[in-house]
């Protein structure tokens, strides 16, 4: 059985388009707005938590990674350069605008909280998962909510995460772990009864 990539895979990978549009091929661009269109919109939505200013945002995005491609030296992957676009954007429309976001404290949780947020986590089907962080991101400061969304639904390294946000890996591990931190204190209260009972105990210890 033959696993190599076909000639439209080895052609369409993020480098070789970018090398097409630098070459004149502009249209080729358009292959790369709708492979990351809707993870750009998701990170604008995070962030800035309305949908039109999400819209804008991820058009502002693709307006100026277009206009700075020639800049993409390819020493990290394409979606990293692109997310970090996004997430300048985000920032400067969220100090225009002087806009406040939810911030919840994370006093009372400790490491073991992270463990139990892992347990739970790992019990609940993908689908209900996802909802479930995505209903307790909306609770979140728009820092959190953009590095947990990077972290649990694109999956990425503390490494990449790092070069989105233009910090060392050690920032971001303490970010990210603050971030998780809260995101247990949220999603205690979200996740369905029958799922907590299990694990209220894990919860009682962890909040000691």
């Amino acid at each position: 059985m033959n696993f190599e990539p076909s000639n439209d895979q080895m052609t369409n990978t993020d480098q070789n388009i970018i090398g097409a549009v630098l070459n004149g091929e502009t249209n080729q661009f358009s292959i790369l707005v709708d492979r990351y269109k809707d993870m750009i919109y998701t990170l604008a939505y995070r962030m800035l938590r309305n949908r039109e200013e999400a819209e804008e945002a991820a058009q502002d995005t693709f307006i100026k990674t277009y206009s700075s491609l020639n800049k993409f030296k390819g020493d990290s992957k394409f979606s990293t350069w692109l997310y970090r676009v996004a997430y300048n954007c985000c920032l400067d429309r969220i100090k225009k605008n002087k806009r406040k976001y939810n911030t919840v404290s994370i006093d009372e949780f400790n490491y073991n909280s992270i463990k139990s947020l892992d347990d739970i986590l790992n019990q609940i089907e993908t689908q209900e998962r996802n909802e479930a962080i995505k209903q307790c991101l909306n609770q979140l400061a728009h820092e959190d909510s953009y590095i947990l969304t990077l972290y649990y639904y694109e999956e990425l390294s503390l490494a990449e995460i790092a070069k989105t946000m233009s910090l060392t890996s050690n920032h971001v591990k303490v970010k990210l772990f603050r971030s998780r931190k809260r995101l247990a204190s949220v999603l205690k209260d979200q996740i369905e009864p029958e799922i907590m009972i299990g694990y209220e105990k894990a919860f009682k210890q962890a909040i000691r």
